[in-house]
C-alpha cells in the first residue's frame, strides 16, 4: 500500500468551492502509468495532473480523468502552475514553457495585483459536424429550435476536441440535461470528443459567452465546471465565426459553472497570426485542502 498527497485546487475562481476542482500531485515522474490513471480515478475530478520532469521544457505536466489520460487540460494547468509556485518549486521564474501532449506550451505568471496564470495554447483547428442535429440537440435535452441555426455547429481543438454547438438563449441552458452515452454515436467523426455548447447572452454583463462542458463518457465524468481548453477554441470560434472585423487582437470573457453552482471566469485573448490566430487564456486558482489517497 502506498499513500499519495493530493492538493486540491479550485481553477478559475478567487473563491474556494467555485471554478473548477483539480487534483495536483507532485513528482509525477515517481509513478507508473498505471497509478496516475488509479490515482486520478480515485480523486474523481474531472481532472487530476501531475507534474513531471522534461527535457525539452522548463517542466512537463500529464493530466488524466477518471477514465484515460487527456493531452492538454486548461484548468488542471491553472491549479498545477499555482501550486508549484505557492509551494515555492518555481523559484522567481515567471516565464516557462511546460511539456504536455499538444506540444511545448509558454506559461506567464503575473503577480500585479492578484496572482494571474496565462498560458498558450495550441493553434486552433475545426472540423465538420455532419451528424443529425436533433440527435445532438436531444442528447443534451434540448430540441433542434434551442440551437442557434446562423452560425456553425463545428469540431473545435486547441489541444483537445470539443464539439461547439451555439445556442440561441440562454434559457437553454436550464433545460440541458446530458444524456453523454449517447454521445459517441452521435459524435460519428469524432467519437471520443466532449460536447461544449455556447451562446452570447451572459450572466454577467462584462462577459462576452456562457457556455456549459459535458465530458465525453469515456473520461469518467458528466459535466466540467469550467473548461479552460474548450474556452480557448471558443475565442478563435468567436473571432472566426461571429466577429472577424479586429485589428491585432480580441480580448473576451467567458463565463461558465452557474447552472451547477461552480461559476468562475476565463480571460481570452486572441491575436491574428498570419492566416491563423494565437491563443491564450488567463485564469487563478485557489487552494481548497489537502488529502491523501491510498494505492
Amino acid at each position: 500500500m502506498k499513500a499519495v498527497k493530493v492538493y486540491h485546487y479550485d481553477a478559475f475562481s478567487n473563491q474556494p468551492n467555485k471554478g473548477n476542482p483539480a487534483g495536483v500531485v507532485f513528482k509525477g515522474e515517481d509513478l507508473t502509468d498505471k497509478e496516475l490513471q488509479e490515482i486520478a480515478l480515485k480523486v474523481g475530478f474531472n481532472e487530476t495532473s501531475f507534474p513531471v520532469k522534461s527535457a525539452i521544457a522548463d517542466f512537463g505536466i500529464r493530466y488524466f480523468t477518471p477514465g484515460h489520460e487527456m493531452n492538454l487540460c486548461g484548468h488542471a494547468t491553472m491549479a498545477t502552475v499555482f501550486a508549484l509556485k505557492m509551494n515555492g518549486l518555481l523559484g522567481d521564474k515567471t516565464d516557462f514553457t511546460i511539456e504536455t501532449k499538444a506540444g511545448v506550451l509558454p506559461i506567464k505568471i503575473r503577480s500585479t495585483p492578484k496572482t494571474s496564470i496565462t498560458m498558450k495554447q495550441a493553434s486552433p483547428q475545426f472540423k465538420e459536424f455532419n451528424g443529425s442535429k436533433e440527435d445532438l440537440a436531444n442528447s443534451i435535452g434540448l430540441t433542434i429550435e434551442d440551437l442557434a441555426g446562423e452560425f456553425p455547429i463545428l469540431y473545435g481543438s486547441t489541444g483537445t476536441w470539443t464539439l461547439l454547438i451555439p445556442i440561441n438563449t440562454l434559457d437553454s441552458f436550464k433545460k440541458m440535461k446530458p444524456n453523454n452515452k449517447l454521445f459517441p454515436t452521435i459524435l460519428k467523426e469524432m467519437p471520443k470528443a466532449s460536447i461544449h455548447p455556447f451562446c452570447l447572452e451572459t450572466y454577467d454583463p462584462h462577459a462576452d459567452m456562457h457556455a456549459r462542458h459535458f465530458s465525453s463518457p469515456y473520461s469518467g465524468t458528466i459535466e466540467d465546471a469550467v473548461t479552460g481548453t474548450a474556452s480557448g477554441v471558443m475565442g478563435a470560434y468567436y473571432a472566426t465565426y461571429i466577429n472577424s472585423d479586429f485589428e491585432k487582437s480580441l480580448n473576451l470573457v467567458v463565463e461558465q459553472g452557474h447552472e451547477i453552482g461552480k461559476d468562475g471566469r476565463v480571460m481570452v485573448q486572441v491575436l491574428k497570426n498570419n492566416d491563423n490566430y494565437d491563443i491564450e487564456i488567463t485564469g487563478n486558482a485557489v487552494y481548497v485542502k489537502e488529502f491523501e489517497v491510498v494505492l
